[in-house]
Formats: C-alpha cells, sequence, structure tokens
C-alpha cells in the first residue's frame, strides 16, 4: 500500500532554484532515505507534504489525502522533526513537550516518557539553556510520542553525539517492525545504510537516483582489480569460486567482487600465482553519492 505519492511536483523559484518534476513513493512499512546536498531539494519537497507550499505543478498526496487541500486531516496520522528548530526559548522542554501533547489531544504521556528515558533527556531545562543535541532530542519526542502512523524526518540526528544516534537508529527499527512509514533525509551515509529500505538522490531539484536495498548490498561487497603475469594464471583465477565483474585477456587482468569472508580464500589463491597489481576499488554509498556531485557548491533552498 502506498502511503506517501509523489507525482511530477514542481516548484520553480527561478535561476534553476526549486524542485522539477519529482515524483516518489513510499510503501507502508518502508524507511526511505532522501539524500542530496543543501540546496538540492529536500526540504522544498518535504515542505510540499506538509502543505507548506502549494504545487505549481504535480500532486502529493499521503494516505490519498492531497497535501495542500487536506493538510490538517494528514497531520492526525504525521510526525514531522524539522531539518532547523526553533523552541520558544522560555518554556523548558517538559512545558513544550506537554504544549504539544495537548494540541494534539494527547492524554497517555507514556511514549514521551520512554523517549526522554531513551534519550536520557532532563527536559526540565530551559530551551534557552539547552544545546542543540538537547533541543534535537525535545523535537524526538515531539515527533514520535503520538505514536503516528507516517514520520518525516529531515536531517533527525544533527547534533546528536555517536551513543545517541546509534539509539536513534535502533528507535527508527523499532517504528518500522510496527509497519510505520518514515521518510528521511540525512547526511551520515551510515545511518541511511543501516536503516533504509530504498533511498532517492536529488541534485538540482531534480532526482537522478532510487536505489532499493538489494542495491545497498552492492556497497557491503569488496572489490578489486587483479592483474597477473602469467596468462596461465589469468585463465585459472576465472575458474575459481569469485565473482568476476570484468576480464580483460590482453592486459591479464581482472575485477573480483568478493564479501568479508572471502578475503583470506581470495589471499590464498593470489598467493599461488604471479601477480603484478592489486588494488582496491572503493564501493559505498557515499562514493556513489559523491561522484554525481564531485566539485559542485550548493547553496541552501
Amino acid at each position: 500500500m502506498t502511503i506517501i505519492n509523489i507525482q511530477h511536483l514542481t516548484k520553480d523559484y527561478g535561476n534553476n532554484k526549486g524542485i522539477f518534476d519529482v515524483s516518489l513513493k513510499i510503501e507502508k512499512g518502508e524507511v526511505f532515505g532522501f539524500l542530496g546536498p543543501n540546496g538540492a531539494g529536500k526540504t522544498t519537497t518535504i515542505r510540499h507534504l506538509l502543505g507548506f507550499i502549494k504545487p505549481q505543478s504535480g500532486k502529493a498526496t499521503i494516505l490519498n489525502l492531497d497535501c495542500w487541500n487536506q493538510p490538517k486531516e494528514i497531520q492526525k496520522h504525521l510526525g514531522y522533526l524539522p531539518a532547523e528548530i526553533a523552541f520558544p526559548e522560555n518554556m523548558t522542554g517538559t512545558q513544550l513537550i506537554l504544549h504539544a501533547a495537548k494540541m494534539r489531544g494527547l492524554g497517555d504521556m507514556t511514549k514521551a516518557n520512554q523517549l526522554i528515558e531513551m534519550f536520557d533527556l532532563d527536559p526540565s531545562t530551559q530551551i534557552k539553556r539547552m544545546s542543540k543535541g538537547m533541543k534535537q532530542k525535545v523535537g524526538i519526542v515531539c515527533a514520535f510520542m503520538h505514536d503516528p502512523q507516517i514520520l518525516i524526518l529531515d536531517e533527525p540526528t544533527t547534533g546528536l553525539d555517536p551513543l545517541m544516534q546509534s539509539m536513534f537508529v535502533k528507535l527508527i527499527h523499532q517504528e518500522k517492525n510496527k509497519g510505520k512509514s518514515i521518510l528521511m533525509s540525512s547526511h551520515l551515509f551510515e545511518e541511511i545504510e543501516g536503516t533504509c529500505d530504498s533511498i532517492a538522490m536529488i541534485k538540482q531539484g531534480k532526482i537522478i537516483s532510487v536505489m532499493n536495498s538489494q542495491d545497498f548490498k552492492h556497497f557491503s561487497k569488496n572489490t578489486f582489480i587483479i592483474m597477473f603475469k602469467k596468462r596461465s594464471d589469468f585463465e585459472s583465477i576465472l575458474k575459481e569460486n569469485f565473482v568476476i565483474k570484468k576480464n580483460d585477456m590482453e592486459t591479464l587482468q581482472v575485477t573480483v567482487e568478493i564479501e568479508d569472508k572471502q578475503i583470506n580464500e581470495l589471499i590464498r589463491s593470489l598467493s599461488k600465482r604471479e601477480v603484478t597489481m592489486f588494488r582496491e576499488m572503493k564501493n559505498s554509498l557515499e562514493d556513489h553519492f559523491m561522484s554525481f556531485y564531485k566539485g559542485e557548491n550548493q547553496e541552501h533552498v
């Protein structure tokens, strides 16, 4: 079942700023990662989903409800954490959380208290005295405490230390296991790889790549380029139990893809042959991402 459906969404601010013909689908129980540098269009897309911006063309729906025309109905099922949090500074964290609960008509604070304990938060502190990380924890509590069916999280771990980042990943897995649908933008590649079922990359307002979990597995493998001195060694390695992605008989060169557990097997095999070159190829989500953006300087949108 499709929970979030974005179809040909366009908002042109001029000078190549905005989003252009963006189409995405997020299914029930899916964690969907949204990657792109500042200015690529992530936040603009998210603001359309929240009903903050009217589409120039195209359409965005959540639970088959139009995001621009029916935002109040959507909000009942939605938890949102913005990239830039602006809380009333004269309130304490406790007052803010209770205020947010009251606005939602939430009487049971069990989930909120569990989140406060999970993230080791002291909400009695005034907002103006809180660090960025503490404010982020308050934001997480407010986004998750009403147990929403859908979560939209824009850079959710900004300001959190590594321990709290790992705790957040644990929370995402818990929510996913409950069948929640989650859209999450992040600059932390390990966080995206560790939580998401699908990933979309956006560049200059346009979707340039969409991958699923099967594509991610490719990044967890090791790729090596190996060149042999003798043709006999080159030909015999092709018969071994390795995945050969590429081979060149003229240069006696092969490209081998292996899992971590096969590394010793590969080394033993190569020790029996005369090798003139052995080089590992970088193969990660971050490398894939950077190949699209190398040398570009984006401004925030």
